[in-house]
């Protein structure tokens, strides 16, 4: 007889865990799918009114491509001249704080939430994450809960981030590690 380590049918979503009702979470997820990721490309105002309408943090000058998604914007803040690319997920569980003048390229995720395997429920394990200010999220990388990424540095193409990253620092790979000091001219 082989014990269970995971019964999906005894899992259930806290009680307040998105921060806001269901009927208001499935009218932002009709929105997201209705009225931005339809809508034209330069439309970038558009999504931003939007995603500040239910709740998100948005400086100025953010550009944020039609196909990019995010679950709850309510958790999500976003400074001024930062840009988020096409297909970008913001799986916001739990809140995810991006500085000024960050680009977080096409395809990346930036993933809060988890679970807990050692839970036989399956119940969520999430973590806020912060991208500090001038950094870069090459497309396609991967950020796992509860990582900061510092202040101007680096995740190359495809990078798997599941630690924080120094301020400054080029890192890639999967995992992924400090390759150089970023450099400026």
């Amino acid at each position: 007889m082989t014990k269970t380590t995971q019964s999906l049918s005894t899992f259930s979503v806290p009680s307040g865990f998105r921060g806001r009702s269901a009927p208001y979470t499935q009218l932002w997820w009709l929105v997201q799918a209705l009225l931005i990721r339809p809508s034209p490309q330069p439309f970038y105002g558009w999504r931003v009114f939007w995603l500040r309408c239910f709740g998100a943090k948005i400086g100025r000058g953010v550009k944020l491509r039609q196909s990019a998604r995010v679950t709850y914007p309510w958790k999500v803040s976003i400074g001024d001249h930062s840009w988020i690319g096409d297909r970008a997920e913001l799986y916001s569980l739990d809140r995810i704080d991006i500085g000024a003048n960050v680009c977080i390229s096409q395809d990346c995720y930036i993933c809060t939430g988890s679970h807990d395997m050692s839970d036989i429920a399956f119940g969520y394990d999430c973590a806020p994450i912060r991208i500090e200010d001038e950094s870069w999220l090459a497309a396609g990388t991967f950020v796992a809960p509860g990582v900061t990424v510092g202040r101007g540095s680096v995740a190359g193409a495809r990078s798997l981030v599941l630690r924080d990253m120094v301020p400054g620092m080029v890192y890639a790979g999967h995992p992924a590690r400090p390759m150089r000091p970023r450099v400026t001219r």
